[in-house]
């Protein structure tokens, strides 16, 4: 049996790539894909998740709009970082296929009742979605069999504020409805929450996208470089693997610009893996809340690792990990992928 998924996401670059690593996984099977409002509009990122499924060949797929609006305060996008589409210098053809006719509160809601104790949920954008699909079904953390959560910053620094992580402080309303709901999950059930902590230790360099190429057989196989001209763009044989280094690369310059080096932090496909298998996760449970009333704290995640709150773990963080085997299986699964969905031709132009 493959695993059932619903993937709530703001695509987004690194979206983009948990898309394409679900995808790939021969053990996934994404049953719906909700658009959340957070790195762009929500229409925009429905139209990205569409676009995205097109070019790779997928089966029909749900594609559920989410929320317009965070639940109590105005949108934030950051273009600056995934570009003005989302996806960095990738420009993919807009998709044929229709959005679902319920939102995605509403398909989180019936696709869990549908089937209780079999769906994974995996969110790698703002809670919005999750927190009004609550509202809708308040069993939800009882009938998921496990959710996984990108986002917050625990004993780290945060990339938004000096204390926030970006997916908590585009909603910190929802995150705390989602956290505080948790905590009715039992302990096997509890949130695996993939926060700052360790996703900024899953740098992507050149080289990864070296070996992807390779690995899909797609040619020329391109080095960047932040010495290639500005918005250089690839010329990679294959559809999936020039679109993956267009995206990246506008990623790679974003984090350059920030002096944090030519890289890229693959946040969200390290969530699509643990997702997929806890076990590429140690983790640690603690209580989470968010904060929502501080001046200068608002959004922050807060974890009580000792119990002083006097209330039971509603979430275990993960605290350590493999990168480099993460770095393998993304790099197996998506390139295999591409190269079956789109096959060399016979004579590889090298």
């Amino acid at each position: 049996m493959r695993q059932k998924i619903i993937l709530d996401v703001d695509t987004g670059i690194d979206d983009s790539l948990a898309l394409l690593y679900l995808l790939g996984s021969p053990e996934a099977e994404i049953t719906g894909i909700a658009a959340t409002a957070g790195n762009v509009a929500a229409a925009q990122v429905a139209a990205n998740n569409l676009a995205w499924l097109e070019v790779c060949h997928a089966p029909e797929i749900e594609v559920a709009l989410g929320a317009a609006h965070p639940l109590a305060i105005p949108l934030r996008t950051t273009e600056d970082t995934h570009g003005p589409q989302g996806i960095g210098y990738a420009e993919l053809c807009p998709s044929a296929r229709r959005l679902s006719r319920r939102s995605a509160a509403q398909m989180w809601a019936e696709l869990v009742r549908a089937h209780p104790g079999e769906i994974v949920g995996l969110c790698t954008g703002p809670l919005t979605n999750l927190a009004l699909a609550l509202r809708i079904e308040p069993d939800l953390p009882l009938l998921l069999r496990r959710l996984v959560v990108m986002g917050g910053a625990f004993n780290h620094p945060g990339n938004t504020t000096p204390t926030n992580e970006w997916n908590v402080h585009v909603d910190p309303e929802a995150a705390k409805e989602v956290f505080d709901a948790f905590a009715a999950a039992p302990a096997e059930r509890r949130p695996i929450v993939c926060a700052l902590d360790i996703t900024e230790t899953i740098e992507m360099r050149p080289g990864h996208l070296v070996r992807l190429a390779e690995r899909a057989k797609s040619y020329p196989v391109e080095l960047l470089s932040p010495d290639d001209p500005p918005g250089t763009r690839s010329i990679a044989s294959n559809p999936i693997v020039r679109h993956v280094t267009d995206a990246v690369r506008f990623y790679f310059d974003f984090h350059h610009g920030y002096d944090l080096g030519y890289l890229a932090h693959m946040h969200d496909p390290f969530a699509a893996a643990v997702a997929l298998d806890p076990a590429l996760a140690r983790t640690r449970p603690a209580t989470v809340d968010v904060e929502l009333a501080g001046t200068i704290t608002r959004a922050t995640t807060v974890a009580d690792w000792a119990g002083m709150w006097g209330r039971e773990p509603n979430a275990d963080i993960v605290i350590g990990t493999d990168p480099e085997l993460f770095f393998e299986r993304l790099i197996a699964r998506v390139g295999d992928f591409a190269r079956i969905v789109h096959p060399p031709a016979t004579q590889e132009v090298r």
